[in-house]
Protein backbone atom coordinates (compact mmCIF):
# COMPACT_ATOMS: atom_id res chain seq x y z
CA UNK A 1 0.00 0.00 0.00
CA UNK A 2 2.70 2.17 1.02
CA UNK A 3 4.53 1.44 -2.23
CA UNK A 4 1.81 2.61 -4.43
CA UNK A 5 0.82 5.49 -2.58
CA UNK A 6 4.88 6.79 -3.11
CA UNK A 7 4.02 5.39 -6.73
CA UNK A 8 0.89 7.34 -6.88
CA UNK A 9 2.55 11.09 -5.51
CA UNK A 10 5.96 10.06 -6.17
CA UNK A 11 9.21 10.88 -4.34
CA UNK A 12 9.42 14.35 -3.71
CA UNK A 13 5.22 14.35 -2.56
CA UNK A 14 5.52 11.55 -0.76
CA UNK A 15 8.57 12.45 1.24
CA UNK A 16 7.10 15.45 2.24
CA UNK A 17 3.77 13.94 3.44
CA UNK A 18 5.59 11.39 5.60
CA UNK A 19 7.60 14.08 7.05
CA UNK A 20 4.40 16.17 7.88
CA UNK A 21 2.76 13.28 9.35
CA UNK A 22 6.20 12.51 11.51
CA UNK A 23 6.53 16.02 12.47
CA UNK A 24 2.90 16.50 13.63
CA UNK A 25 2.83 13.39 15.12
CA UNK A 26 5.37 13.56 17.06
CA UNK A 27 4.93 17.07 18.52
CA UNK A 28 1.33 16.11 19.78
CA UNK A 29 2.96 13.09 21.13
CA UNK A 30 5.35 15.55 23.08
CA UNK A 31 2.25 17.60 24.26
CA UNK A 32 0.54 14.88 25.82
CA UNK A 33 3.58 15.09 28.32
CA UNK A 34 2.45 18.87 29.47
CA UNK A 35 0.05 20.51 31.41
CA UNK A 36 -2.37 23.52 30.25
CA UNK A 37 -5.61 24.22 29.21
CA UNK A 38 -3.86 25.21 25.75
CA UNK A 39 -2.49 21.75 25.15
CA UNK A 40 -6.05 20.73 23.68
CA UNK A 41 -6.01 23.60 21.30
CA UNK A 42 -2.46 23.23 20.51
CA UNK A 43 -3.18 19.10 19.54
CA UNK A 44 -6.25 20.35 17.12
CA UNK A 45 -4.08 23.00 15.44
CA UNK A 46 -1.56 20.29 14.87
CA UNK A 47 -4.44 18.58 13.05
CA UNK A 48 -5.60 20.93 10.95
CA UNK A 49 -2.03 21.74 9.88
CA UNK A 50 -2.12 18.15 8.66
CA UNK A 51 -4.82 17.95 7.10
CA UNK A 52 -4.36 21.24 5.05
CA UNK A 53 -1.00 20.50 4.43
CA UNK A 54 -1.47 17.08 3.45
CA UNK A 55 -4.69 18.25 1.04
CA UNK A 56 -1.86 21.17 -0.54
CA UNK A 57 0.49 17.79 -1.57
CA UNK A 58 -2.09 15.59 -3.07
CA UNK A 59 -4.02 18.14 -4.61
CA UNK A 60 -1.00 19.25 -6.34
CA UNK A 61 -0.67 15.83 -7.73
CA UNK A 62 -4.12 15.70 -9.34
CA UNK A 63 -5.04 17.77 -12.38
CA UNK A 64 -7.39 20.98 -12.34
CA UNK A 65 -10.50 19.25 -13.08
CA UNK A 66 -9.89 16.03 -10.67
CA UNK A 67 -8.63 18.89 -8.21
CA UNK A 68 -11.94 20.65 -8.07
CA UNK A 69 -13.96 17.17 -7.99
CA UNK A 70 -12.16 16.51 -4.86
CA UNK A 71 -12.04 19.89 -3.46
CA UNK A 72 -16.03 20.20 -3.52
CA UNK A 73 -15.87 17.24 -2.11
CA UNK A 74 -13.39 17.31 0.79
CA UNK A 75 -13.86 21.58 1.52
CA UNK A 76 -17.29 21.11 3.37
CA UNK A 77 -15.84 18.29 5.55
CA UNK A 78 -13.16 19.89 6.63
CA UNK A 79 -14.95 22.97 7.01
CA UNK A 80 -17.29 21.21 9.48
CA UNK A 81 -14.09 19.78 11.14
CA UNK A 82 -12.79 23.42 11.59
CA UNK A 83 -16.10 24.34 12.99
CA UNK A 84 -16.12 21.94 15.70
CA UNK A 85 -12.71 22.56 16.84
CA UNK A 86 -12.57 26.39 16.85
CA UNK A 87 -16.01 27.20 17.92
CA UNK A 88 -18.59 24.04 18.97
CA UNK A 89 -15.95 21.63 20.63
CA UNK A 90 -19.05 20.05 22.47
CA UNK A 91 -20.69 19.11 19.19
CA UNK A 92 -17.51 17.84 17.67
CA UNK A 93 -18.06 14.47 17.47
CA UNK A 94 -21.76 15.01 15.76
CA UNK A 95 -19.53 17.40 13.08
CA UNK A 96 -16.99 14.91 12.24
CA UNK A 97 -19.94 12.60 11.88
CA UNK A 98 -21.67 14.29 9.70
CA UNK A 99 -18.07 14.97 7.26
CA UNK A 100 -17.54 11.92 7.11
CA UNK A 101 -21.37 11.09 5.74
CA UNK A 102 -21.01 13.81 2.91
CA UNK A 103 -17.88 11.96 2.20
CA UNK A 104 -19.32 9.37 1.43
CA UNK A 105 -22.31 9.80 0.40
CA UNK A 106 -20.17 12.97 -2.07
CA UNK A 107 -17.90 10.06 -3.58
CA UNK A 108 -21.39 9.00 -5.45
CA UNK A 109 -22.53 12.19 -5.91
CA UNK A 110 -19.61 14.20 -7.26
CA UNK A 111 -18.88 10.47 -9.15
CA UNK A 112 -17.40 11.52 -12.59
CA UNK A 113 -20.21 11.35 -15.12
CA UNK A 114 -17.71 10.09 -17.70
CA UNK A 115 -17.25 6.82 -16.01
CA UNK A 116 -20.07 4.56 -17.72
CA UNK A 117 -18.16 5.71 -21.25
CA UNK A 118 -14.89 4.87 -20.22
CA UNK A 119 -15.94 1.50 -20.09
CA UNK A 120 -18.04 1.11 -22.98
CA UNK A 121 -14.79 2.19 -24.64
CA UNK A 122 -12.29 0.36 -23.02
CA UNK A 123 -14.85 -2.77 -24.15
CA UNK A 124 -14.48 -1.42 -27.91
CA UNK A 125 -10.43 -1.62 -27.29
CA UNK A 126 -10.77 -4.93 -26.43
CA UNK A 127 -12.47 -5.98 -29.42
CA UNK A 128 -10.40 -3.99 -31.19
CA UNK A 129 -12.93 -1.50 -32.49
CA UNK A 130 -10.74 1.10 -32.44
CA UNK A 131 -13.25 3.15 -34.27
CA UNK A 132 -15.91 2.63 -31.78
CA UNK A 133 -14.04 3.41 -28.97
CA UNK A 134 -12.61 6.64 -30.63
CA UNK A 135 -16.36 7.98 -30.97
CA UNK A 136 -17.72 7.04 -27.40
CA UNK A 137 -15.12 9.74 -26.27
CA UNK A 138 -16.23 11.58 -29.21
CA UNK A 139 -19.20 12.10 -27.36
CA UNK A 140 -17.86 12.79 -23.86
CA UNK A 141 -15.86 15.53 -24.99
CA UNK A 142 -18.69 16.84 -26.82
CA UNK A 143 -20.14 16.66 -23.47
CA UNK A 144 -17.51 17.82 -21.46
CA UNK A 145 -15.29 20.20 -23.36
CA UNK A 146 -12.96 21.11 -20.62
CA UNK A 147 -12.00 17.64 -18.99
CA UNK A 148 -8.17 17.44 -19.85
CA UNK A 149 -8.48 13.62 -18.94
CA UNK A 150 -11.15 12.83 -22.11
CA UNK A 151 -8.88 14.33 -24.68
CA UNK A 152 -6.32 12.07 -22.63
CA UNK A 153 -7.67 8.82 -22.80
CA UNK A 154 -8.91 9.73 -26.52
CA UNK A 155 -5.26 9.94 -27.83
CA UNK A 156 -3.94 6.58 -26.02
CA UNK A 157 -7.18 4.87 -28.34
CA UNK A 158 -6.15 7.24 -31.40
CA UNK A 159 -2.14 5.92 -30.75
CA UNK A 160 -3.25 1.97 -30.78
CA UNK A 161 -5.09 3.04 -33.72
CA UNK A 162 -1.95 4.29 -35.36
CA UNK A 163 -3.82 7.65 -35.89
CA UNK A 164 -0.81 9.57 -34.65
CA UNK A 165 -1.88 13.45 -35.91
CA UNK A 166 -5.09 13.37 -34.49
CA UNK A 167 -3.32 12.07 -30.80
CA UNK A 168 -0.87 14.75 -31.37
CA UNK A 169 -3.98 17.53 -31.98
CA UNK A 170 -5.61 15.71 -28.19
CA UNK A 171 -2.26 16.23 -26.47
CA UNK A 172 -2.09 19.71 -27.63
CA UNK A 173 -5.07 20.51 -26.63
CA UNK A 174 -4.82 18.93 -23.42
CA UNK A 175 -1.88 21.20 -22.68
CA UNK A 176 -3.81 23.78 -23.78
CA UNK A 177 -6.58 23.36 -20.40
CA UNK A 178 -3.79 21.98 -18.08
CA UNK A 179 -0.41 23.41 -19.64
CA UNK A 180 1.44 23.05 -16.14
CA UNK A 181 0.33 19.17 -16.06
CA UNK A 182 3.59 16.59 -17.22
CA UNK A 183 1.39 14.28 -18.48
CA UNK A 184 0.10 16.34 -21.76
CA UNK A 185 3.76 16.78 -22.49
CA UNK A 186 5.07 13.83 -22.19
CA UNK A 187 2.36 12.13 -23.97
CA UNK A 188 3.16 14.35 -27.14
CA UNK A 189 6.60 13.54 -26.68
CA UNK A 190 5.72 9.76 -27.04
CA UNK A 191 3.69 10.60 -30.32
CA UNK A 192 6.39 12.64 -31.55
CA UNK A 193 9.01 9.49 -30.90
CA UNK A 194 6.64 7.40 -32.65
CA UNK A 195 6.33 9.79 -35.76
CA UNK A 196 10.27 9.97 -35.77
CA UNK A 197 9.81 13.58 -35.24
CA UNK A 198 12.86 13.62 -32.87
CA UNK A 199 13.66 17.10 -32.92
CA UNK A 200 9.61 17.88 -31.68
CA UNK A 201 9.61 15.01 -29.25
CA UNK A 202 12.62 16.34 -27.19
CA UNK A 203 10.91 19.86 -26.90
CA UNK A 204 8.02 18.21 -24.99
CA UNK A 205 10.03 15.77 -22.81
CA UNK A 206 12.12 18.32 -21.88
CA UNK A 207 8.98 20.56 -20.49
CA UNK A 208 7.51 17.49 -19.22
CA UNK A 209 10.99 16.73 -16.94
CA UNK A 210 10.68 20.37 -16.48
CA UNK A 211 7.53 19.76 -14.80
CA UNK A 212 7.62 17.03 -12.80
CA UNK A 213 11.53 16.74 -11.89
CA UNK A 214 10.51 13.15 -9.43
CA UNK A 215 8.60 11.68 -12.44
CA UNK A 216 10.62 8.97 -13.43
CA UNK A 217 9.02 8.72 -16.93
CA UNK A 218 9.89 12.02 -18.08
CA UNK A 219 13.59 11.26 -17.28
CA UNK A 220 13.12 8.00 -19.29
CA UNK A 221 11.22 9.64 -22.04
CA UNK A 222 13.92 12.27 -22.86
CA UNK A 223 16.88 9.51 -22.23
CA UNK A 224 14.95 7.83 -25.03
CA UNK A 225 15.07 10.45 -27.57
CA UNK A 226 18.41 11.88 -26.87
CA UNK A 227 19.24 7.93 -27.47
CA UNK A 228 17.78 8.10 -30.90
CA UNK A 229 19.31 11.61 -31.45
CA UNK A 230 22.64 10.05 -30.72
CA UNK A 231 23.16 12.73 -28.06
CA UNK A 232 25.12 10.05 -25.59
CA UNK A 233 26.43 12.35 -22.71
CA UNK A 234 22.85 14.24 -22.55
CA UNK A 235 21.01 10.36 -22.75
CA UNK A 236 23.40 9.27 -19.78
CA UNK A 237 22.68 11.97 -17.31
CA UNK A 238 18.74 11.43 -18.07
CA UNK A 239 18.84 7.90 -17.86
CA UNK A 240 21.02 7.65 -14.71
CA UNK A 241 17.99 10.28 -13.23
CA UNK A 242 15.03 7.97 -14.26
CA UNK A 243 17.06 5.15 -12.52
CA UNK A 244 17.89 7.12 -9.32
CA UNK A 245 14.18 7.85 -9.38
CA UNK A 246 13.10 4.41 -8.62
CA UNK A 247 11.95 2.47 -11.74
CA UNK A 248 9.46 0.03 -10.92
CA UNK A 249 9.17 -2.60 -13.95
CA UNK A 250 12.02 -4.41 -14.81
CA UNK A 251 11.14 -4.24 -18.68
CA UNK A 252 11.28 -0.25 -18.38
CA UNK A 253 14.53 -0.73 -16.34
CA UNK A 254 16.05 -3.24 -19.16
CA UNK A 255 15.73 -0.95 -22.07
CA UNK A 256 17.00 2.04 -19.66
CA UNK A 257 20.45 -0.30 -19.23
CA UNK A 258 20.39 -0.94 -23.08
CA UNK A 259 20.30 2.47 -24.06
CA UNK A 260 22.85 3.05 -21.30
CA UNK A 261 25.10 0.33 -23.13
CA UNK A 262 24.63 1.95 -26.62
CA UNK A 263 25.70 5.51 -24.86
CA UNK A 264 28.74 4.54 -23.31
CA UNK A 265 29.71 2.67 -26.68
CA UNK A 266 29.01 5.69 -28.78
CA UNK A 267 31.44 7.41 -26.43
CA UNK A 268 34.08 4.82 -26.34
CA UNK A 269 33.68 4.04 -22.97
CA UNK A 270 33.61 0.18 -23.29
CA UNK A 271 34.61 -0.19 -19.35
CA UNK A 272 31.35 1.84 -18.18
CA UNK A 273 29.87 -0.10 -21.31
CA UNK A 274 30.28 -3.59 -20.00
CA UNK A 275 29.45 -2.64 -16.36
CA UNK A 276 25.92 -1.08 -17.97
CA UNK A 277 25.65 -5.00 -20.00
CA UNK A 278 26.44 -6.50 -16.48
CA UNK A 279 23.27 -4.67 -15.04
CA UNK A 280 20.84 -5.17 -18.56
CA UNK A 281 21.88 -9.00 -17.90
CA UNK A 282 20.06 -8.53 -14.35
CA UNK A 283 16.83 -7.52 -16.09
CA UNK A 284 16.59 -10.22 -17.96
CA UNK A 285 13.21 -10.59 -16.44
CA UNK A 286 12.04 -7.56 -18.65
CA UNK A 287 12.48 -9.32 -21.79
CA UNK A 288 10.16 -11.71 -21.25
CA UNK A 289 7.46 -9.03 -20.54
CA UNK A 290 8.74 -6.91 -23.45
CA UNK A 291 8.14 -9.86 -25.78
CA UNK A 292 4.60 -10.51 -23.79
CA UNK A 293 3.42 -7.12 -24.27
CA UNK A 294 4.34 -6.82 -28.28
CA UNK A 295 2.85 -10.21 -29.42
CA UNK A 296 -0.24 -8.13 -29.03
CA UNK A 297 -2.66 -7.07 -31.78
CA UNK A 298 -2.91 -3.62 -30.14
CA UNK A 299 0.98 -3.29 -29.80
CA UNK A 300 1.60 -2.49 -33.58
CA UNK A 301 2.33 1.36 -32.94
CA UNK A 302 4.76 -0.15 -30.07
CA UNK A 303 6.99 -2.50 -31.76
CA UNK A 304 7.58 0.01 -34.66
CA UNK A 305 9.38 1.91 -31.83
CA UNK A 306 10.99 -0.36 -29.91
CA UNK A 307 10.95 -3.56 -31.26
CA UNK A 308 14.45 -3.30 -32.82
CA UNK A 309 15.98 -2.58 -28.63
CA UNK A 310 14.23 -5.23 -27.81
CA UNK A 311 16.36 -7.70 -30.00
CA UNK A 312 19.38 -5.77 -29.33
CA UNK A 313 19.00 -6.29 -25.49
CA UNK A 314 18.11 -9.36 -26.08
CA UNK A 315 21.49 -10.62 -28.23
CA UNK A 316 23.68 -8.62 -25.65
CA UNK A 317 22.35 -11.03 -22.33
CA UNK A 318 22.50 -13.81 -24.38
CA UNK A 319 26.55 -12.88 -25.57
CA UNK A 320 25.25 -13.17 -29.15
CA UNK A 321 26.61 -9.15 -29.37
CA UNK A 322 29.45 -7.50 -27.29
CA UNK A 323 29.86 -4.39 -26.79
CA UNK A 324 32.73 -4.23 -28.91
CA UNK A 325 30.16 -4.89 -31.93
CA UNK A 326 27.52 -2.75 -30.80
CA UNK A 327 30.06 0.30 -30.46
CA UNK A 328 31.33 -1.04 -34.35
CA UNK A 329 26.91 -1.22 -35.53
CA UNK A 330 26.74 2.58 -33.95
CA UNK A 331 30.01 4.23 -35.64
CA UNK A 332 28.21 2.56 -38.78
CA UNK A 333 24.98 4.01 -38.08
CA UNK A 334 25.96 7.95 -37.54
Amino acid sequence: MIKRFRDFLGPARAQALFLLFGFTGAFSLILNAVEGEWVVGAQNALVLIFIAGAALIIGTKLDRYERGRWLGLLAPAAGAVVIGVLFLPQYLLLLMGLAFGWIVAGLFLLRPRGSMQYQQAIKHLRKNEYSDAAQVMDGLIKDEPRNPNHYRFRAEILRLWGKLDRARRDYEKMIELAPGDAVGHNGLAEVHLQAGRYDAARRAAQKALELAPDEWVAAYNLGMIEDRLKESQAAVGHLHQALTLKVPDARHRLLIQLYLVRAYSRMGNVEAAEREVEALIKQRAGLQEWKTLLESEQAETLRQVIAADIETAEALIEGRLSVTALSQQTTAKS
